[in-house]
C-alpha cells in the first residue's frame, strides 16, 4: 500500500508539472514536506543538491532518491516509474498528432500561459532555496561568485555550462572545508 501511495504521489507530480524538474520542485515540496511529511526542508535541499549534481533529469533523480529513502529499491522503482509515465504517455500522444496539435491556436495560447507559470514556479523555487540556504560566509560568497559569473556570462553572451557552476561550487567547498580547514556545523550533527 505504501509503495502504491509513493507511485501515485509521483504520478500526480509528473502529470501536473509543466516545465521540467525545476518547476516540479515546488510541487514536490508541497507533497513531500507539507502534506505527507516524508521529508524535512533540509533533506529536500540535500536531495535537490544531489539530484542536480548527478547525471540525468532532476525530476527522475529526485523521485528515485525519495523513493529509495522511503522503501529502498522498490520505492525508487515505484517513484521513478510514477514520475516518468505521465510524460511518456503525453509525449507519445502529442507525437501522433504533432502537426495538428501545433497548428491549433488554442494550444498555442495555452502554452504562452503555461510558460509564464513555469517561469514563476522556477523563480519561486529559486527564491525559496536562497532563503533556506545556509547564511554562513562561505555559502554567501559561493552564491555571490556563481551569481556574478552567471550574470556576466549572460550579458556577454558567453556559453558557459551549468555543470561548471556546480563544479565551481564544489571546488569552493573543497578548498574551504578540506584545504583551509573550516568547520561545517550541521543542524543535526557536527561534522
Amino acid at each position: 500500500m505504501e509503495l502504491f501511495k509513493l507511485f501515485i504521489t509521483f504520478f500526480k507530480i509528473g502529470l501536473f508539472t509543466f516545465g521540467g524538474g525545476y518547476a516540479m520542485i515546488s510541487q514536490i515540496k508541497e507533497e513531500m514536506i507539507e502534506k505527507k511529511h516524508w521529508l524535512s526542508e533540509d533533506e529536500l535541499m540535500q536531495i535537490i543538491t544531489i539530484a542536480e549534481s548527478t547525471p540525468g533529469p532532476i525530476a527522475i533523480n529526485l523521485a528515485t532518491y525519495v523513493g529509495y529513502q522511503r522503501h529502498k529499491i522498490l520505492g525508487s522503482l515505484c517513484a521513478t516509474i510514477g514520475v516518468v509515465l505521465p510524460s511518456l504517455f503525453i509525449i507519445f500522444i502529442i507525437s501522433l498528432f504533432l502537426d495538428q496539435f501545433m497548428k491549433n491556436q488554442y494550444i498555442k495560447n495555452a502554452f504562452i500561459g503555461i510558460n509564464a507559470c513555469v517561469a514563476f514556479l522556477i523563480m519561486k523555487t529559486g527564491i525559496e532555496m536562497l532563503v533556506q540556504m545556509s547564511k554562513k560566509p562561505l555559502a554567501i560568497i559561493s552564491f555571490i561568485v556563481v551569481f556574478a559569473l552567471l550574470i556576466t556570462f549572460e550579458i556577454l553572451a558567453i556559453a558557459f555550462s551549468v555543470i561548471y557552476y556546480i563544479l565551481i561550487g564544489g571546488v569552493i567547498g573543497i578548498i574551504a572545508y578540506s584545504i583551509l580547514g573550516l568547520k561545517y556545523i550541521d543542524k543535526e550533527n557536527e561534522v
